[in-house]
């Protein structure tokens, strides 16, 4: 393989070829809830040009510099950001999306996180949706049965949680506490994402929070430690197998409440702090397993997640799948950019359509030198959420947009246009503020306002903790937040 640096040009030629004969002359439309969402594959200095949607369905607005060649974007007519925007945006579009649609000359192919019926009614009888099957994915993903499936899948007992699973009503606390033989508790159920669906117990009124949700539930031992993803993806070997790859597991802090970040939610991933071999090593051979088991149960194949705790002894639990692309899927595809590869993204979009995946290296030598890579201090991406962390409404003032920015003395200075990562060197003070809203859009309490990204070997990484934000972290929050300005509510006409 490649050694760490830029991708090789051939393969970033193969990568397009592949995927351009896939999708057979039909437009790529994107709809996700970035309209730029897809963008380390397409816009670094290495793009693969067949992975730019020629047209993005979004929640939040592109940007030039990493932008489709078309988009709708739900703020574009609302102006406004905030915590309901981000989960009703596709009622708000809908109808324009389906007039933008049936304009389209070609049946379009749609990539999304997985397939639901209104995608279905916008491609039309003859479109293709490059997702996995909706059905499939919260089967896949309940978190009840999560842990029949590790063992479906061969997982050994060590890698897994002590839990059991409840199909009626909850029982107390005291009975749940003395079956797992712990006091804290995590109840888990549906096939919900970004923390949604997981509630953490101390107490009789956690518990009570917990029983709102509609089981089964899974209820666990809280394992301290790092909260972790990796990314992975099953490529069909064309003799009825499957060939499993797997990146390099993260260190995630959640339930970061100085960023904004709620119990049981992700501020970010960072993929430059090294793992412990062995914990690595395991990981990697889980989700082998799990990739090969879902391919032969299931057929299932392209991207998939699993997330993981690193326990302060340096084992390794597995606590929840995804079985899609992943909030993680845009600065994790760094990874396999810096070891010589196009992004997994594209290989994903070309398996689902059925063309040929052949320019990736054999899977065993990739996973082997995945565990030499998460288990040395060398470069790595990360991202950090960027939300409004007031009681009040505000816009972004005085930057550029989303570009390259360098923090000096506490500031934010304008260095270039940009869209990728890897574009951003951290330890020389760099980032790159992805997906900013422009000065016009008003962000509601607990808004997304985007995230910074960047390269770092170790120097500027953006947490020091499973929970808590390091110096370069906060003081990359307190930057942005001294853009923002507070706005008034809108008056209502009488």
């Amino acid at each position: 393989m490649t050694g760490l640096g830029s991708p090789d040009p051939s393969l970033v030629e193969a990568a397009d070829r592949a995927l351009r004969a896939a999708l057979g002359g039909r437009p790529l439309v994107s709809v996700e809830r970035f309209a730029c969402s897809g963008r380390t594959a397409y816009a670094g200095s290495h793009p693969v040009p067949s992975a730019r949607p020629a047209l993005a369905i979004a929640c939040y607005a592109g940007w030039e510099a990493a932008s489709p060649e078309a988009s709708l974007a739900e703020e574009a007519s609302t102006r406004v950001r905030g915590p309901a925007e981000r989960h009703a945006w596709l009622n708000v579009v809908d109808s324009a999306a389906r007039e933008l649609m049936s304009t389209l000359s070609t049946p379009p192919v749609i990539a999304t996180w997985y397939s639901t019926s209104r995608l279905r009614e916008w491609t039309g009888p003859r479109g293709t949706i490059a997702a996995v099957d909706g059905g499939l994915r919260r089967q896949l993903e309940d978190k009840a049965d999560f842990d029949d499936l590790l063992r479906a899948a061969g997982v050994p007992a060590r890698l897994r949680i002590r839990s059991i699973r409840v199909t009626g009503r909850l029982p107390a606390l005291a009975e749940l506490r003395r079956k797992l033989g712990t006091n804290r508790l995590v109840v888990q159920c549906g096939a919900e994402s970004g923390g949604r669906g997981t509630v953490f117990v101390d107490t009789d009124t956690d518990l009570a929070q917990a029983a709102q949700m509609l089981g089964p539930y899974k209820v666990a031992a809280f394992i301290p430690g790092w909260s972790s993803n990796t990314t992975a993806l099953s490529i069909p070997d064309g003799s009825g197998g499957v060939a499993v790859y797997v990146d390099r597991p993260s260190h995630k802090a959640v339930g970061v409440g100085e960023a904004g970040i709620g119990s049981g939610k992700s501020a970010g991933n960072d993929w430059s702090r090294p793992w412990p071999e062995q914990a690595a090593a395991d990981l990697i051979a889980a989700a082998v397993q799990v990739g090969v088991w879902a391919w032969r149960t299931h057929r299932y194949a392209g991207l998939f997640g699993l997330d993981a705790i690193l326990t302060a002894e340096g084992s390794v639990k597995l606590n929840e799948i995804n079985c899609r692309k992943q909030g993680t899927t845009e600065v994790s595809g760094v990874n396999q950019q810096l070891r010589g590869l196009p992004p997994f993204v594209t290989a994903h979009l070309t398996a689902l359509l059925g063309g040929q995946v052949d320019w990736l290296p054999p899977a065993e030598e990739f996973n082997a030198d995945t565990v030499t890579t998460a288990t040395q201090t060398q470069p790595g991406p990360f991202y950090l959420k960027l939300r409004n962390r007031g009681t009040e409404p505000v816009t972004v003032t005085n930057l550029n947009g989303p570009g390259i920015y360098r923090l000096v003395e506490g500031s934010l200075i304008w260095t270039k246009p940009g869209a990728h990562p890897a574009q951003a060197d951290a330890d020389r003070g760099e980032l790159l503020l992805a997906n900013l809203p422009t000065a016009d859009v008003r962000c509601l309490p607990g808004a997304e306002l985007g995230t910074a990204e960047a390269i770092t070997a170790g120097a500027c990484r953006p947490f020091d903790g499973p929970h808590s934000l390091s110096a370069f972290g906060r003081a990359v929050l307190d930057a942005v937040g001294r853009r923002l300005h507070s706005v008034p509510a809108p008056t209502l006409e009488r």
